[in-house]
């Protein structure tokens, strides 16, 4: 029965994501009807398609894919609900890391998805470190990593305010958004996303087992600190690889893992995959609406989730107590 209703919702989830990439290839600034894509190669419509509306459309797609299954991994990992890769400190992580490399003249290819990656794993093997240490509750937990994300933050405008032109070229970054994506960007992050995907998926029952406790995990066999490393290096391997080109891009790794759990429960063999595709359904839908809602005028993409987002943390935060509730 489960089963069926699984096949059910991730079937509806991917017709809405392929009827979402439609829409975003279509709402801009111009309207393109998908019709006029086969009006030849050398046509206005045919090369704003190529090199406008589709980059933005996979980008996208892959970004909401890779933070809301990394949303699923660290909430998988630390037992708490109310994780996600913008509240503890992860995209700050991996915002730091693009940060540096242009101080340093690196503004595209594998280079900025690197250290993006690098700024992301830090991060999130800092909240992870001081909570196993400290034995910390779920909710100081949260409370770490808000603090986390608050001083990498602060590292980050420390060094756009010692270079301001970085500020400059990094102000839509800051808000997180895709009208600046370009193929050099994005091409080597959907690989390391993709291959993140292919990881996370063929590893979701050693996810399951770690949910269960240190103590259950181990009883059952399972190498604890090692899986946890992985799941968490993969996490932030799918979150820095995200944040390279879409920017600090909040609550997507919170909102969906939460709504799928709802959908098909916890368990990861289901949970993943409609994070995947209902991650990328959800931010192409935030992207249409940040393209059309003040047409012919455009807003970042960032801030449309943020006005849905920080309600959505507000209410879980009631319904959870601080992440308690594991459902």
């Amino acid at each position: 029965m489960r089963d069926k209703r699984f096949v059910l919702v991730i079937s509806i989830a991917a017709f809405g994501c392929l009827l979402a990439a439609l829409l975003s290839i279509c709402v801009g600034a111009v309207w393109i009807s998908p019709f006029d894509f086969f009006g030849g190669f050398d046509t206005a419509e045919w090369r704003i398609f190529r090199y406008a509306r589709l980059p933005r459309t996979l980008a996208c797609l892959m970004a909401g894919a890779g933070l809301s299954t990394s949303g699923a991994v660290i909430q998988g990992v630390l037992a708490n609900r109310l994780a996600s890769p913008g509240v503890i400190g992860v995209n700050a992580g991996a915002g730091l890391g693009v940060t540096l490399c242009c101080a340093f003249g690196a503004v595209s290819g594998w280079t900025v998805a690197g250290a993006s990656f690098a700024g992301a794993l830090a991060a999130v093997m800092t909240v992870a470190f001081a909570a196993q240490k400290t034995y910390a509750s779920r909710s100081a937990v949260i409370l770490g990593g808000v603090a986390v994300n608050s001083f990498l933050t602060a590292i980050s405008e420390g060094i756009i305010t010692l270079y301001p032109e970085i500020g400059a070229y990094t102000a839509d970054f800051r808000t997180g958004g895709f009208s600046g994506v370009s193929d050099s960007r994005l091409i080597p992050a959907s690989v390391m996303i993709i291959i993140a995907l292919a990881a996370v998926f063929t590893l979701s029952n050693e996810l399951d087992v770690l949910s269960m406790g240190e103590d259950m995990a181990q009883g059952l066999g399972l190498p604890v600190k090692k899986m946890r490393t992985v799941f968490l290096a993969l996490a932030a391997l799918l979150a820095g690889a995200s944040v390279s080109f879409a920017g600090l891009l909040g609550f997507v790794g919170l909102i969906v893992p939460n709504m799928a759990k709802r959908l098909v429960g916890g368990e990861s063999r289901r949970l993943l995959p409609l994070c995947a595709v209902g991650g990328a359904m959800f931010v192409t839908l935030c992207d249409c609406a940040a393209k059309s809602v003040f047409s012919p005028y455009e807003i970042p993409t960032g801030i449309v989730m943020s006005a849905i987002g920080a309600p959505f943390f507000i209410f879980l935060l009631f319904k959870l107590k601080g992440g308690h509730s594991r459902g």
